[in-house]
């Protein structure tokens, strides 16, 4: 597709947008205008892809959901006034909700004062935030890293490993089969998505992927690379792979991964960028059972749903190779005040109001209604699985999911897919979601299924016998 050949103000652009952020509400003609400017700018200058791809636009790309602002802790609103449910949460962002007024309040209170750091001075939450992080992760955790995304905590991770390691001659990191750990080389080369890895051969050498939840499989790779002389220097695992559709390891997995990494002399890295921060009960998903990475990477849900930040949290044993040159690995953003000032509110706001635990109150409830679901409507369900409140629904095929997620929308409820599992809807609302609204989203999901069966072209209605 060519660009339209238009010759743009970019002064004009900037004030446009200005004037829409100012404004704290709309008329019907201004609503109009924004959501035609907003599809227009899709198309032309983001990626009209996306406009085929989001169940919030029309099938011929006439109309599209403007996201307008956030009308609760769960809620959001879009320029047309219609409010929707949010079970999507940002995939996995906004655990304590959205706009959580704890967290608003400490950026612009920080905004206040100095938004970002010199580079000179020593800046006082980055040293408050990580050390918040070594009081909060399990065991011996320690040191952290600051950065801005997912995808970076997983560089940086990797790059610490491969510092730590290279003097013993390990070089090679074993990943799992469903894997998502970012779309940056590195952190590609440990995704296992063939459709995201193409495009980009080769990736990084080095790395073996087994599959996920097979501790002899591991085992076997471990003694492979051991034998040839290719050590392993890593083990990188999501404790709950999220975008490879929320699935859980069989028990006692990973305390097993955790021996062997001991066994063969390779460092563990868990990749908690969508599970920690409360997701799944507790606040890292790792606690379920008890096993210390040394290395732990976070992010998403971080920043309490305000600010973008991540985080890399070494022992001090492995992080020391950055003690001599702390300089070998940095970001020009990580840490800065405003993103601090977020995480440290983030973790009040979830130690206050123990979010954790309503995580498994709340996800019990959801899970229970799904299974309900799924008993009634076999011909689209398979299984529903997760722990608190990150789970999944796997339907018949990727078509039924996606149905069923459209149909949710209509009914304001936004669901997705994951991205390595299309057959598979998450469901992640914020962690302060309610019983009422819990209620609601599955009163609206019984509402769409039954919808799908009347349109379902094999559907035979059932005679009962007397």
């Amino acid at each position: 597709m060519s660009r339209t050949n238009v010759v743009l103000n970019p002064l004009e652009c900037t004030q446009q947008a200005l004037n829409w952020i100012e404004k704290k509400s709309l008329t019907h003609d201004e609503m109009v205008a924004l959501n035609k400017e907003v599809l227009s700018n899709f198309k032309e200058y983001v990626n009209p892809g996306f406009l085929e791809y989001r169940k919030s636009v029309t099938a011929g790309g006439d109309y599209g959901a403007v996201e307008w602002q956030a009308s609760g802790l769960n809620t959001l609103v879009d320029t047309q006034g219609n409010e929707y449910i949010d079970c999507l949460g940002g995939f996995g962002i906004f655990n304590v909700g959205h706009r959580n007024p704890k967290v608003i309040s400490a950026v612009e209170s920080q905004m206040a004062k100095q938004p970002l750091h010199s580079q000179e001075l020593l800046d006082p939450l980055r040293s408050m935030l990580a050390k918040t992080l070594a009081a909060i992760t399990p065991g011996d955790l320690k040191y952290t890293f600051f950065c801005n995304s997912g995808t970076e905590s997983v560089e940086a991770a990797l790059k610490l490993a491969k510092a730590y390691q290279s003097p013993h001659g390990k070089y090679t990191f074993v990943a799992a089969t469903g894997a998502f750990h970012g779309k940056s080389l590195g952190a590609l080369s440990a995704t296992a998505k063939s459709i995201f890895r193409r495009p980009f051969m080769p990736l990084l050498p080095g790395f073996h992927h087994v599959p996920f939840g097979d501790i002899e499989a591991l085992r076997t790779q471990l003694h492979e690379c051991k034998k040839t002389g290719d050590d392993v220097a890593a083990v990188l695992l999501e404790p709950i792979q999220g975008e490879g559709g929320v699935i859980l390891p069989p028990k006692g997995y990973l305390p097993a991964v955790r021996a062997l990494c001991d066994e063969y002399g390779a460092l563990l890295i868990f990749d908690e960028v969508q599970t920690g921060m409360g997701r799944t009960g507790k606040m890292f998903a790792c606690e379920h059972e008890n096993v210390t990475p040394d290395i732990l990477c976070l992010a998403k849900a971080l920043g309490g749903g305000v600010m973008p930040i991540g985080a890399t949290v070494a022992t001090e044993k492995v992080f020391s190779v950055l003690f001599d040159n702390p300089f070998l690995h940095t970001t020009t953003f990580g840490g800065n005040p405003l993103s601090c000032a977020a995480a440290l509110a983030t973790f009040n706001v979830i130690l206050t109001e123990n979010l954790p635990a309503k995580a498994t109150e709340r996800g019990q409830q959801l899970m229970d209604g799904f299974r309900r679901l799924a008993v009634q409507y076999p011909e689209f369900m398979m299984e529903v699985r997760g722990q608190g409140l990150m789970q999944a629904i796997e339907f018949v095929k990727s078509e039924v999911g996606y149905s069923f997620s459209r149909e949710m929308f209509q009914r304001n409820v936004l669901v997705a897919g994951t991205l390595n599992n299309s057959k598979s809807i998450r469901i992640e609302p914020p962690l302060t979601i309610t019983a009422e609204q819990c209620k609601q989203v599955l009163t609206r999901a019984e509402e769409a299924l039954k919808a799908m069966r009347a349109l379902s072209p094999t559907h035979q209605p059932t005679m009962s016998v007397a």
